[in-house]
């Protein structure tokens, strides 16, 4: 007997429930002790993470288990809770967004079901990690490349599907997906775009396919199950270039956010633009302790100590090109006679040709360095972020960043920030790192994390990706014409999943708190 029950399901039922699922998947790939729960919960929860615990984890190898899966948690009222990798860390991880679901692990479905040299593409199950793709790549000599997040131990797929980013050109994620097969919520399979055909020879190479394209549909949503994907990748380029940035100024962000914006606009810069603080950078190298020790934030003059030893401005942006030699080099000049008058020095790019050894972060490679932010304060660290989406405007940006400094400093947070530049917009990334067992430092997190989504609000900005706790309440931010998007969203998943199987409340779609 669990110590958690579904919502609305009884004891004797989710019993024969599970004895369904284990006739499916077998007995080793149903998970209901307390012991394998507990290894589920988000090891970054505010707390002890109970309040989004699950209560049991099924693990499916197959699409046709996952369909088998689908059935029996309607005939039961058993709802799911999907997961690709199960590590989108500071989002929840695998912990389900309404405590009680069952955890639907798709990480055992691991195959690379596909690479195409020729056509630059893949297709792949959701528990392929960027490692493994990687890795695939590297054995086979294929000259492909891939985009990778800031932390890349997830699913190549999932980061996708939440709309995740890389820093290379093909860094929009979810841009490049074409072509999904998805469980519906009663258990039939459908391929979108090309793959509605029953013999399509081209479902990897034209997304829309005939009538209405439906994989923005499965983005961000809990409408059906992803179980295999198509993923461009990026043809290795004759030459790679990189520059690194540092803005001596906090107030430099004004201009320079309108200059790489603009360059970004015209694709001279072809990947997003990370433009961040010292403590950003310090963090992954350092914990707080080797710079500051007293109370409430860390005061700017420590910020500028860091700045001087670790070769960092007050902001601070990595540049990459790629593409045919001739192409590199003009932009490159581009950059420089756009950004050298303002900063007053020469830019010094390094130049690689094709096939040549390369810094790794130019290529997209995958690494989890990021994740040692979470160590700056000691302890069981945890992070938690908050990402408004902004107009890519260097007035906006940095008026915004004025207050949310003043926000930190108000609650005594060391400011973490930076903005991702992307085509039209910006994304201002505030993480906020806290010690889970550092009730001062978990108070304050809660504290500044109501702060920044009310702040945001007020300024006609919203988040465009949640962590479990916080997904009601960034829908709500969502309000033009009485929440008329969230009612609508409600509509198609009442139509499509009626017993509200599949995630119910994710990114506030089916919440029933």
């Amino acid at each position: 007997m669990t110590s958690i029950l579904p919502r609305g399901v009884s004891d004797a039922s989710f019993n024969q429930a599970l004895s369904e699922f284990r006739a499916i998947v077998g007995n080793s790939a149903v998970l209901n002790s307390d012991e394998d729960r507990q290894s589920y919960i988000d090891p970054y929860a505010m707390g002890d993470g109970k309040d989004h615990d699950s209560s049991a984890i099924i693990a499916p190898a197959s699409t046709e288990e996952v369909q088998a899966i689908v059935r029996a948690a309607n005939k039961y009222k058993v709802a799911l809770w999907p997961v690709s990798r199960g590590k989108n860390l500071g989002y929840g991880t695998a912990s389900p967004a309404e405590a009680g679901n069952v955890i639907l692990d798709l990480s055992r479905m691991d195959k690379i079901l596909d690479v195409n040299e020729k056509y630059a593409h893949c297709l792949l199950e959701p528990g392929v990690g960027f490692y493994d793709l990687f890795y695939h790549l590297q054995e086979k000599k294929l000259p492909l490349w891939m985009s990778v997040p800031g932390n890349s131990w997830g699913s190549v797929i999932g980061n996708a599907l939440d709309r995740g980013i890389g820093y290379t050109p093909y860094g929009d994620h979810c841009e490049q997906i074409c072509g999904m097969e998805v469980v519906m919520p009663d258990g039939e399979v459908i391929r979108t775009g090309m793959g509605a055909m029953a013999n399509s020879t081209t479902w990897q190479n034209y997304k829309y396919g005939y009538g209405p394209s439906w994989d923005q549909m499965f983005m961000q949503s809990n409408f059906g199950i992803v179980t295999k994907a198509g993923v461009w990748l990026q043809p290795e380029p004759e030459m790679t270039a990189k520059v690194d940035l540092a803005f001596a100024k906090f107030e430099d962000a004004e201009w320079a956010i309108d200059i790489l914006a603009d360059l970004r606009r015209r694709d001279v810069i072809q990947h997003n633009i990370v433009f961040g603080t010292p403590v950003r950078a310090a963090s992954t190298m350092s914990q707080r302790a080797d710079w500051y020790e007293g109370e409430g934030a860390i005061p700017d003059s420590v910020c500028e100590e860091m700045m001087k030893k670790l070769g960092l401005g007050w902001w601070n942006a990595r540049i990459s090109l790629h593409g045919h030699e001739g192409v590199v080099k003009a932009n490159a000049d581009i950059i420089r006679k756009a950004l050298e008058p303002k900063m007053g020095k020469e830019l010094e790019f390094q130049f690689w040709a094709k096939g040549e050894p390369m810094e790794k972060a130019a290529q997209g490679v995958p690494t989890t360095m990021g994740l040692n932010c979470v160590n700056w304060y000691g302890g069981r660290g945890g992070h938690l972020g908050f990402s408004p989406v902004l107009s890519a405007d260097g007035k906006i940006a940095f008026d915004y960043a004025k207050k949310v400094k003043s926000l930190y400093q108000e609650v005594g947070q060391d400011y973490y920030a930076s903005f991702t530049i992307g085509r039209r917009h910006i994304n201002n990334v505030g993480l906020i790192l806290y010690d889970r067992d550092d009730e001062t430092t978990l108070n304050r997190a809660k504290k500044l994390i109501d702060m920044l989504l009310k702040e945001a609000a007020s300024r006609g900005f919203a988040e465009y990706r949640s962590h479990i706790s916080y997904m009601d309440a960034i829908g709500d931010t969502y309000d033009y014409g009485n929440h008329a998007l969230r009612r609508l969203n409600n509509k198609v998943k009442a139509a499509l999943d009626p017993n509200n199987i599949i995630a119910p409340g994710r990114n506030g779609i089916g919440s029933r708190k």
